[in-house]
């Protein structure tokens, strides 16, 4: 850990245990056990807010894959989580939510020092959903039965169905909810009996390594809970192709998932796909324009514009577009630009100097074709990979900043005439993920929910999102389903059994 990473975490006094486990050295979790990547190679980790070095993650190779598959299969194939009652499953998973809970604090700073969000956002959001998430699932690990069925077919049989576990999973993990999303991908999957190797990302592995250590804690057996960290090119790659691994389950950009969804399915494998979006907002002229405004900044603000179904689009009734865009910039002022640590921080760095410098890049390409900055797009000075929250009047659907996913604090708007209008706007793009509605016209409301294109629909608010509410999107925004009872299954097989009586 360098001087600025070092004076950064002193000023807004990191707990002791986050500096412990900063201080310990960084390994592998593979079979129940800590190792280095088999090559020795290791990479550095960049602090968001100070862009300081926070230390170092092995680099895991193709080999190491392959060694936590053996051992995910290994486990599954003949170990004893398979053979749990689910009760006893259950059980491992609720001690397992309790650690985290016990330990959020800590994985709130960790996931904030390395992704470089708002602590407070983190431990309100993406710890607490982490939390909940193995709770709902929990519950589903004694729950889940096949049926029974009466036969038309001449002759006398005993016929069910029965659900088992797909087998091992391959997870791939974002860099913007490191342990949210993993939570998302692993709850359900363990709750089933299934095995898991997860790649987290690489920029952002280090709350996957802590969860690792609750893991052990919480005595879920060597093999079920396998890390590999490292580059998406090597260790994703390897998982797309391997043939131990039965289940994919992706979230990230729509042409990397498009790459290791190919791979995958050159074997067969079982996908869920959590993809790319460019989720539209619709505000029609009767919606409470303050909160509709506010809602709108923290739907496409929020960790800071880096959130796949953030509410990017905005179209708005022409009666109510000036006074909505003033509410919009007025509520916008309020939000405070600052390190991630900063208990009032709302608006952190980028992840890295890269994705900062792709937003710029997307905001210079705005002004070029002749969108109207009208709030922020200016540098942010001091260290940290800032980006002003910017807001973009009077766009058109061709522009670049409307149609492609900016991954940052930038939002689009425009106009509306009439209903006809802003759906032909809305679903006109190649993402499908989420869009948002504000309006008090229930029925109105209603009548345009069906005709929007998109996995999620959200009234009156952005991103509510719970356990029990499946999560995934249309066109080129995914497959699958990630939470929620509709996820389990695409984390079981339905196996028929005929049995013929005499």
């Amino acid at each position: 850990m360098d001087t600025r990473t070092k004076n950064y975490l002193q000023q807004f006094g990191v707990s002791e245990a986050t500096q412990h486990f900063l201080s310990r050295p960084r390994k592998l979790f593979i079979g129940g056990a800590w190792q280095d990547a088999s090559d020795g190679a290791s990479a550095d980790v960049i602090e968001p807010s100070s862009e300081g070095v926070l230390g170092r993650i092995p680099m895991g190779t193709a080999d190491d894959l392959d060694h936590a598959v053996q051992a995910a299969r290994a486990q599954f194939d003949g170990g004893p989580w398979r053979q749990l009652k689910p009760l006893e499953r259950e059980r491992l998973l609720h001690r397992l939510a309790d650690l985290i809970e016990a330990n959020a604090d800590e994985l709130a700073e960790i996931e904030s020092i390395d992704m470089g969000k708002s602590v407070t956002q983190a431990r309100a959001v993406d710890i607490q959903g982490t939390i909940d998430t193995f709770r709902y699932f929990a519950g589903w690990a004694s729950k889940i039965h096949g049926r029974t069925v009466e036969p038309s077919l001449p002759g006398n049989y005993l016929a069910y169905t029965r659900k088992e576990p797909v087998g091992v999973v391959g997870v791939i993990v974002p860099w913007n909810f490191p342990l949210q999303t993993m939570a998302w991908k692993l709850g359900a999957a363990l709750a089933v009996g299934c095995t898991v190797v997860v790649k987290p990302a690489e920029l952002t592995s280090l709350s996957a390594l802590r969860f690792a250590e609750l893991v052990q804690e919480a005595g879920i057996p060597g093999g079920v809970v396998n890390i590999v960290t490292g580059r998406g090119s090597v260790v994703g790659a390897a998982m797309a192709s391997h043939p131990g691994i039965d289940k994919l389950s992706f979230t990230g950009s729509t042409p990397v998932g498009c790459s290791v969804g190919k791979a995958a399915m050159d074997q067969m494998k079982r996908l869920t796909l959590e993809l790319g979006g460019k989720s539209p907002v619709i505000v029609l002229a009767d919606a409470d324009l303050k909160a509709a405004a506010q809602a709108v900044a923290n739907g496409v603000f929020f960790n800071s514009g880096q959130v796949c179904d953030a509410g990017t689009r905005a179209y708005v009734h022409r009666s109510v577009y000036a006074e909505f865009l003033r509410e919009l910039a007025d509520y916008t002022a309020t939000l405070k630009i600052a390190p991630g640590l900063d208990p009032d921080c709302f608006i952190s760095p980028m992840v890295s100097r890269e994705q900062q410098q792709r937003v710029l890049a997307y905001i210079e390409a705005g002004k070029a074709e002749g969108a109207e900055l009208f709030y922020g797009g200016e540098p942010v000075e001091g260290p940290g990979f800032f980006v002003q929250p910017t807001i973009f009047a009077n766009c058109r659907n061709d522009m670049r900043i409307v149609q492609e996913e900016i991954f940052g604090p930038v939002l689009v708007t425009a106009p509306f005439d009439d209903e006809e209008e802003v759906l032909a706007l809305a679903n006109d793009s190649p993402f499908g993920l989420a869009a948002a509605l504000y309006s008090n016209d229930l029925g109105r409301v209603h009548s345009l929910i069906p005709r929007l294109r998109a996995g999620s629909v959200y009234v009156n608010a952005h991103s509510t999102i719970d356990p029990s509410m499946p999560f995934g999107g249309y066109k080129q925004s995914g497959y699958g389903k990630d939470l929620g009872a509709e996820q389990l299954e695409y984390l079981l097989e339905t196996k028929a059994v005929w049995i013929t009586l005499p």
